[in-house]
């Protein structure tokens, strides 16, 4: 089953424990970041401690509910443009407002995760799948209809090789 729309976010509100996310890709091309990612490109910050928006609200009330959200992002340095962009711009704000956010750094260390596609992973029983083009524009969002089994193994592994999204980005130039 396709997702979009109201039963996508339906997912975000419903998730009784945990939402978890494995991201792969050096790029994700959002239409609705395309302006702010040009002028981050041309040397735009904003002060991620000020950020509110229906993202960072909804991860402060879930947070103070007792539910968690995080994720693992797999990469190799050189950062892209688009990873400083998104690291400045969506990951310092997200870890304000509570995030558990992660990152697996495989540059210079074999990929456990090879191969593995972008997923969400909601209260360790369902998995969504994040279907991309190479090129990081979204094709859809697809329920698993099978095991999460190896998605639970996936996700034990991302969060046991990674570190704190704090942690990796200290000294780093955004």
């Amino acid at each position: 089953m396709l997702l979009a729309g109201e039963e996508w976010a339906a997912r975000f509100e419903g998730f009784q424990r945990e939402a978890w996310r494995l991201e792969t890709l050096p790029q994700y091309l959002m239409p609705q970041e395309a302006e702010e990612f040009e002028t981050f490109k041309g040397g735009a910050r904003i002060d991620p401690a000020t950020v509110s928006n229906e993202y960072t609200e909804r991860l402060r009330r879930q947070v103070a509910e007792g539910r968690s959200q995080g994720r693992v992002h797999v990469l190799n340095r050189p950062l892209s443009d688009y990873l400083r962009f998104e690291f400045h711009h969506y990951y310092k704000a997200h870890a304000l407002a509570g995030e558990e956010i992660r990152i697996l750094d495989v540059t210079d260390r074999p990929n456990a995760l090879e191969g593995v596609q972008d997923f969400w992973l909601f209260d360790r029983s369902e998995v969504v799948l994040m279907n991309y083009h190479s090129d990081g524009r979204q094709i859809s969002r697809e329920v698993f209809d099978g095991h999460v089994g190896p998605f639970l193994e996936y996700q034990r592994i991302a969060v046991e090789a990674s570190v704190a999204f704090e942690e990796y980005v200290k000294g780093l130039d955004l």
